[in-house]
C-alpha cells in the first residue's frame, strides 16, 4: 500500500514562509503584529450590510 503524498507545510499568512508551530499561522511574532496592527487600523474590516429600521406605529 503507498501513503498519499504529505501536504506541504502552511505558509505565514502575511510574508507566505513556512509557518512556525509557535506563532502559527505565522512564521514570526513580527508577522504576527503585523496582521494584528492591520487589524487595529481598519485594513481588515468585515462588510456589512444595513437593515433599513421599521417603524412600529404603522396602521
Amino acid at each position: 500500500m503507498t501513503r498519499p503524498p504529505a501536504s506541504p507545510p502552511p505558509k505565514c499568512a502575511i510574508c507566505r514562509r513556512p509557518a512556525d508551530p509557535e506563532f502559527r499561522p505565522f512564521c514570526s511574532k513580527r508577522c504576527a503584529d503585523v496582521d494584528l496592527q492591520r487589524w487595529f487600523s481598519g485594513a481588515y474590516a468585515v462588510p456589512a450590510v444595513e437593515q433599513e429600521e421599521v417603524s412600529d406605529d404603522e396602521d
